[in-house]
């Protein structure tokens, strides 16, 4: 089975513009993000997904400097987007059995073993699913986010999703219909769930922050430094862990608690004023 690993990043955020452009020792997000995730021996073909759009010919740019593959799709379909970057791989592919991985750009915490694991168990139960994650439901830490399916599944979303949150967020439509297909999630071996309790996701100000802090800290001894690590220095320095608490557990579900059939109030937060 070929495995290709898709980033999708683009300039336009409206809480935190630009933030897959912000430094982390002393390179842009992205490119720190990009080289966790090519780490991870299960990843395959790494593809940052960026805009057609002018202001992204920056994220070009950088994946060019950066050695990094780059795919140019729609800017508000990310269905789409993901949908035309694997044919446009699967091109290219001598083997047309392959499975897609969706990885956002928001994640450049993400621990190398765990984009490792939710992926080998798709390998290992290969015919058994459609769709694995570790967010149906999430007990990692939020921003460890990693999302398998087979091509088939990702090309029947995109003939068939019709409602807007399933186009802008890629995937809904598969895993908000059981029903129709075979679902499989990953849970933190550890039995325990940060989900709601820990952030390590970009989407405001404090979470780069929070995220800069956590590299000035780790990077410099252990480059590729992992959850634990990252735990055991919130265990020490309680200061970090709150720089950006006040987010935890906030996310894009709180839009949409009315429209998808298999999210819960208790699966996101509402932020306050």
């Amino acid at each position: 089975m070929n495995i290709l690993t898709i980033i999708q990043a683009r300039r336009g955020s409206s809480r935190l513009p630009d933030k897959v452009l912000l430094p982390l020792a002393g390179k842009p997000l992205l490119a720190r993000m990009a080289e966790r995730v090519l780490a991870a021996r299960n990843a395959g073909t790494v593809v940052v997904a960026t805009t057609t759009e002018a202001q992204d010919d920056v994220i070009a740019g950088l994946c060019e400097r950066e050695n990094l593959t780059c795919f140019r799709g729609h800017p508000t379909d990310l269905l789409d987007r993901h949908y035309q970057a694997a044919v446009w791989w699967m091109q290219s592919s001598d083997n047309p059995d392959i499975a897609v991985v969706k990885i956002p750009s928001d994640c450049p915490l993400i621990d190398p073993q765990v984009i490792d694991r939710v992926i080998g168990f798709f390998i290992d139960n290969a015919g058994k699913y459609d769709y694995v994650s570790n967010l149906h439901p999430a007990t990692y830490p939020d921003g460890n986010d990693v999302e398998v399916m087979t091509f088939r599944a990702l090309e029947d979303a995109w003939k068939n999703a019709g409602r807007p949150l399933e186009r802008e967020h890629t995937t809904p439509y598969i895993w908000d219909n059981p029903e129709k297909f075979r679902i499989g999630n990953v849970a933190w071996e550890t039995g325990k769930d940060f989900s709601m309790s820990h952030r390590f996701s970009i989407d405001y100000k404090e979470d780069y922050d929070f995220i800069k802090t956590v590299y000035d800290e780790l990077y410099p001894q252990h480059p590729l430094f992992g959850l634990d690590n990252i735990l055991a220095l919130l265990d020490k320095r309680h200061d970090i862990f709150a720089i950006n608490s006040k987010f935890a557990g906030v996310n894009w579900y709180r839009h949409h608690l009315d429209e998808l059939k298999t999210i819960r109030p208790e699966h996101t937060r509402i932020l306050k004023p």
